[in-house]
């Protein structure tokens, strides 16, 4: 059975690290406002299995550091974190939602109406693009 719980900045790093960049040091995938932020978690029975942090700045809200653990990509579970990320952000007044997202995902968070709003840019040698929704 999959849920979807609040949890803790700190549960978020271990799949953050592996999924995202696996080959830089752990410090790497932590953000300095972690602890502002709301981060969610994707269960099976007792596994967490995906990740997905939320910050709110007045009518704006930005997601980060969206992971699910290889084994359980492609199933629907980032979907259902989306939506539930998407959910709060409205509940907590925002009009707008946006994420940096790596080029490679682009075509799923087209299918919830986000769409590219900046120029090609680079964290490393990923290429990203910022998207957006409008509430």
């Amino acid at each position: 059975m999959l849920t979807i719980h609040s949890i803790t900045p700190e549960q978020t790093y271990p799949l953050r690290h592996s999924v995202l960049w696996p080959d830089k040091p752990l410090e790497y995938v932590k953000v300095d406002d972690d602890a502002a932020g709301y981060h969610f978690g994707a269960f099976e029975n007792e596994e967490l299995i995906a990740v997905i942090s939320l910050f709110v700045n007045g009518q704006e809200s930005r997601f980060r550091k969206f992971a699910a653990h290889p084994d359980h990509q492609r199933k629907g579970i980032g979907t259902l974190l989306l939506n539930h990320v998407i959910a709060e952000a409205r509940r907590l007044g925002a009009t707008v939602l946006w994420c940096d997202a790596r080029l490679d995902a682009a075509d799923f968070y087209r299918r919830f109406g986000m769409d590219a709003v900046s120029e090609v840019f680079y964290k490393g040698p990923v290429p990203y693009a910022k998207f957006s929704l409008t509430l």
